[in-house]
């Protein structure tokens, strides 16, 4: 591969894997239109000044220690070319650079005012990217200007990057241009095909939320959900559907009142009615006001967590239909409950446990440590706060526990990672990563636990387990320990006279201990 001159500036060194751009011409690329060069007449990426990056560096190279930049008297004689990407960061580029952001915030604020009336499409092209990117680097508008101002002083407060500046800032000029009502709210389902176009979607919604242009027109999960499961069935049983669908999530306030539901709970209660309805609509039933006692009890699965979701969702969903006059009798009323089997919890190898425990990313260490030295559960080392350790003590609800001395290695080693990794971060939650440091919420379900190969819930029951050995089977001091119920608790004391565990014999053999010479 031979190397060749910057299609930008000239400089020599580029090579054809980065389409003979330097690095420098490759951001001005995203950032600046085309035009002629004011100073050397060339058809290239224009900056701010008028001028290309070629006269730009030559101008630098020539400036005087405090004196303003002479374009014009830097390139009346010709430029000097210089070598592809061997321009580092210099002290005065450094000072330019916080001057302009001081310029900035003294600057007076931006006003802008949405329009209030919308374009309508009669149909819609799928855009040019090229075209998009050549016009989105010119576009200039109030709204830009405004959501600029609100970018800058939310990435300040928040410690973000250059990079996430640039590339939100990016993203903003993108959808100015994919707008069908310039100067209009955004809709967030426009936003969310930024990635597909080269821009970031999460940083852009978040600046579009602090200046208030964002419509969220986002359809939760659960309601495709529910959408793709009533596809199918007669307009008034879908009607119903409907309306129990409605109250689940919404609740409502006229009696009899209802509390909203978690989405969870409706999702697994369609998972389990969905097949149950589709069975009534192929009989011909048109109104759920048809079905009777012995068509629900002919519907129920046999067995397992399916028949335990189809009665709670049909008791749910004739209470509502009863109590809106929209079926004669409630056909569930009286149902006896089947209750789900449980599992009874097993231990975990130990190896695997002491390899989580020595990982060597921080962040997996101190998560398995408070697990297994303090059987957390998964939510509360999501919403674990910074201040919710103190002198080597974690404060959770009404509980203090003292650190064990790993854990505050542990902890200790983390922290230091945080530090040093996210300086500016004003997150106040203990974990944070990559996707949240520049932000305020939480961690994902699956932070740290995808790579490690162990969940949190049996490592904690592992944790339960061990406790519950070496006390007897004290299940009031399980609960104090652990926070559970009485009844959760005696789950974890069905394995004590198990004779894998405790080695009696079993028809009369011996069963030898696992930790014994004898087990080999």
């Amino acid at each position: 591969m031979h190397p060749f001159s910057c299609r930008g500036c000239l400089a020599w060194g580029v090579y054809r894997v980065h389409n003979w751009h330097c690095w420098s011409c490759r951001w001005w690329q995203n950032h600046y239109p085309v035009g002629e060069c004011l100073y050397c007449h060339r058809t290239t990426r224009i900056g701010d000044s008028g001028a290309c990056r070629l006269c730009l560096e030559q101008a630098r190279r020539l400036k005087e220690p405090d004196r303003a930049v002479d374009l014009v008297g830097a390139n009346r004689f010709g430029q000097q070319l210089y070598l592809a990407n061997l321009h580092a960061a210099r002290n005065g580029k450094r000072r330019d650079w916080v001057a302009h952001q001081r310029r900035r915030a003294q600057a007076p604020p931006v006003q802008f005012a949405p329009v209030r009336w919308r374009q309508l499409l009669l149909f819609r092209m799928p855009p040019n990217h090229a075209a998009l990117k050549n016009r989105a680097a010119a576009v200039d508008s109030e709204m830009v200007r405004f959501c600029d101002a609100i970018l800058r002083d939310h990435a300040a407060r928040h410690g973000w990057s250059r990079k996430q500046i640039n590339d939100t800032a990016r993203s903003l000029k993108l959808l100015q241009v994919l707008q069908d009502t310039p100067g209009a709210k955004i809709n967030a389902s426009d936003v969310l095909e930024l990635p597909g176009l080269g821009g970031t979607a999460a940083s852009t919604m978040e600046i579009l939320a602090a200046a208030d242009l964002l419509i969220d027109d986002r359809t939760a999960a659960v309601h495709r959900y529910f959408t793709e499961h009533a596809v199918g069935l007669p307009p008034e049983m879908r009607d119903q559907l409907g309306m129990w669908f409605q109250v689940m999530l919404g609740g409502s306030k006229n009696a009899p009142r209802r509390l909203p539901r978690h989405p969870q709970t409706a999702h697994l209660h369609i998972l389990g009615m969905a097949p149950i309805w589709h069975m009534w609509a192929a009989r011909g039933v048109q109104s759920l006001a048809e079905i009777s006692r012995e068509d629900v009890v002919a519907a129920l699965p046999p067995s397992g967590a399916n028949r335990c979701f189809a009665e709670q969702g049909l008791r749910g969903l004739f209470d509502i239909l009863k109590a809106r006059k929209q079926v004669f009798t409630n056909p569930a009323r009286g149902l006896p409950a089947t209750h789900s089997g449980s599992t009874i919890p097993l231990p975990l190898d130990t190896e695997l446990i002491r390899a989580a425990l020595n990982s060597d990313d921080p962040a997996s260490a101190l998560a398995v440590a408070l697990v297994a030295f303090h059987g957390l559960t998964g939510p509360q080392l999501q919403e674990l706060a910074l201040t919710d350790i103190r002198d080597g003590r974690l404060t959770i609800d009404d509980r203090t526990i003292p650190l064990a001395g790993p854990v505050r290695t542990r902890l200790a080693a983390y922290l230091d990672h945080r530090a040093r990794t996210w300086p500016t971060t004003i997150n106040p939650h203990l974990f944070i990563n990559r996707r949240t440091g520049p932000r305020t919420n939480r961690v994902g379900r699956g932070f740290p636990w995808v790579k490690l190969g162990v969940t949190p819930q049996a490592l904690r029951e592992d944790r339960i387990l061990q406790e519950i050995h070496a006390t007897g089977g004290d299940v009031r001091r399980i609960c104090d320990l652990f926070g559970l119920t009485v009844a959760g608790a005696m789950r974890y004391t069905t394995g004590l006279e198990h004779p894998d565990l405790t080695g009696r014999p079993v028809d009369g053999h011996a069963i030898p201990h696992p930790d014994s010479h004898e087990s080999s």
